[in-house]
């Protein structure tokens, strides 16, 4: 029922826009994670960052908010999604962004995983509490 209302886009729309100013800030951690997981056999990555294509967005029907994981990529035949979790001014845009990435996974047998650094495990973790996602580990950079 979540995924309902949505479609796939390509397009630069508000929640990359929202976000943003996170993103730019912690710019070397998106990048950190993408040598991380090329390092563990991931392949077609496709990173919201400079030098990668950038991932599918989901859009709302009739709306222009959308949702743009940080990273996909493959490995062993299977799609991951990963989204980076660093402290935000947006938690609530956050929230709804993982508790979709989350569903949309689970509902086609993909996998997502939060990845974050050190600072931001307390963040991260009450987060999932918040959100009832507390049995998801994340990626430590």
């Amino acid at each position: 029922e979540i995924l309902s209302g949505l479609v796939g886009s390509e397009m630069c729309i508000r929640d990359r826009v929202m976000i943003h100013a996170d993103k730019e800030k912690y710019k070397d951690i998106l990048e950190n994670s993408v040598d991380y997981l090329e390092q563990h056999g991931f392949e077609d990555i496709k990173a919201d960052t400079e030098g990668y294509e950038t991932p599918k967005s989901f859009t709302k029907k009739g709306s222009d908010i959308s949702i743009t994981p940080d990273i996909v990529a493959m490995k062993n035949g299977r799609k991951h999604y990963f989204d980076i979790s660093l402290k935000s001014e947006k938690p609530k845009l956050l929230k709804s962004k993982w508790l979709f990435l989350n569903t949309l996974t689970a509902l086609k047998s993909h996998h997502f995983k939060l990845i974050t650094t050190k600072g931001h495990y307390k963040f991260t973790n009450e987060m999932l509490d918040d959100i009832n996602m507390n049995n998801k580990s994340f990626i430590k950079i």
